[in-house]
């Protein structure tokens, strides 16, 4: 083979970023291949779309299998050259004046076939140099993905604490808010208790804020070492195969490490105090709510946009659901126009549902429409996640951090401060006050149940 040929061949057959021989290739829809590392470590921070370095054309392949045939002509372009290396008159056996073809598992040397029979190496464990070097290249590729994926998740994680950061304290403000307003509905006597209450509920706040700062801290320095420890197990993947075997070293043990001791995301909970005489109050607007059952798969509580606020990343980053998701609704037979009304519901230890209510828009569109944003739907949610449930209201949408109610939950209605309020009744306690409402009449009671 002339060497321009062999140019050609080498280069189709190596990385157009790293240069390189491939190693775990992978090609985009566009036919330009690049080695998985050098795919990720280049477009890792960018969500969606992403150019392709040699034609410039857009991609939305993330997830992208091992193109095998590469995969198997790049590894036959590393034997011949490994071949060729050991032809070499250099890196003859000194004793022997033998080509080197196998490696010692033990003390990684290269021999030739007679210095792996003597009587120093006959105990050891030898094979062909060539299998030996995949081998070892296979498994730093293995722990290579087990890094990535944990970089992965550490990304999911800082995004969540960095919105959690940003968004915190204003969360914080609204809730001192609805509280302060519950009391300047009751008598001027608890106002010790609202202090109390309120001054808690400020330092835990502050206290929360920190810790945030600190979580986001460690996971910012976790990203940093992960893709270290992923840059090294990429060059050294990316070594001849001599200089792999023979520099391999404990760079795997260290790469275990890494891996360990990972941070998490914190639980946000702001206690939820009781406010006294709240329940006498409330139980005198109460009025007996008859539910129309219906099974549906409606697209009012759209999971997945929920699940992906919980868990605060985009959307298109949350994992994929293998389960089918359906949803159960009861519609409320009653009609509000104008007043204040008071009902519960019982929730027992179920997850995933959604109560409140919406206008008459809602019950007709529900198959088309979905939460995120949308106006004349007032509800309080609960979704669970892999880790933890979230509680969340609507109208806007946004996470509530209390302690998920466990029994029974009720709803105020009030057409005249146009407010739609939340309380956890086992505790006496709000959960949330959703402000300045667009209550367009007629409104109807709602109560949604996801299962799986």
């Amino acid at each position: 083979m002339s060497s321009g040929i062999l140019q050609v061949f080498q280069r189709e057959l190596s990385c157009p970023i790293c240069m390189n021989y491939f190693i775990d290739p992978v090609t985009i829809d566009c036919g330009h291949s690049f080695c998985r590392p050098c795919f990720y470590l280049n477009w890792q921070d960018i969500p969606l779309l992403v150019q392709c370095s040699e034609c410039r054309k857009s991609t939305r392949q993330r997830n992208l299998e091992t193109n095998i045939h590469l995969k198997k002509m790049a590894s036959l372009a590393r034997k011949a050259s490994l071949w060729q290396f050991l032809s070499s008159e250099e890196q003859m056996c000194g004793t022997h004046r033998e080509t080197k073809k196998m490696c010692c598992e033990v003390d990684r040397s290269l021999l030739c076939l007679l210095c792996s029979s003597s009587q120093k190496h006959r105990d050891h464990k030898h094979c062909p140099i060539e299998w030996a070097a995949e081998e070892h290249r296979e498994k730093l590729l293995k722990k290579m993905q087990s890094l990535w994926e944990e970089a992965c998740e550490n990304h999911r994680n800082l995004n969540m604490e960095t919105t959690r950061t940003k968004y915190w304290k204003d969360y914080v403000n609204l809730r001192l808010e609805a509280i302060r307003a519950e009391y300047q509905k009751m008598p001027a006597l608890h106002h010790e208790e609202e202090k109390h209450n309120l001054e808690m509920l400020k330092k835990k706040g502050k206290d929360i804020f920190h810790q945030l700062h600190l979580s986001k801290a460690k996971m910012a320095h976790r990203r940093e070492i992960l893709r270290g420890m992923y840059e090294e197990l990429k060059e050294m993947c990316h070594k001849p195969d001599v200089e792999l075997l023979q520099g391999f070293g404990d760079i795997l043990h260290r790469s275990e490490s890494v891996l360990l001791h990972k941070p998490q995301p914190l639980n946000l909970e702001l206690s939820s105090g009781p406010i006294a005489g709240l329940m006498d109050r409330l139980n005198q607007f109460r009025v007996h709510i008859t539910l129309h059952q219906e099974e549906a798969n409606s697209h009012i509580f759209r999971y997945e946009i929920l699940r992906s606020m919980c868990i605060g990343c985009d959307h298109q980053d949350v994992p994929y659901i293998t389960a089918t998701p359906r949803s159960f609704l009861a519609w409320g037979a009653q009609t509000f126009t104008s007043g204040k009304y008071y009902w519960e519901f019982h929730v027992g230890d179920s997850w995933n549902w959604a109560f409140g209510v919406c206008n008459t828009y809602w019950k007709e569109k529900n198959q088309n429409e979905k939460i995120d944003g949308e106006e004349g739907l007032f509800l309080l949610g609960c979704v669970k996640n892999d880790i933890q449930c979230r509680l969340f209201t609507t109208s806007p949408l946004m996470l509530q951090y209390i302690s998920r109610p466990t029994s029974r939950v009720g709803l105020f209605l009030d057409y005249e401060a146009k407010t739609v309020s939340f309380v956890d009744v086992n505790q006496s306690s709000l959960i949330y006050t959703i402000p300045n409402c667009s209550l367009s009449p007629p409104l109807r009671p709602v109560f949604c149940c996801i299962h799986f």
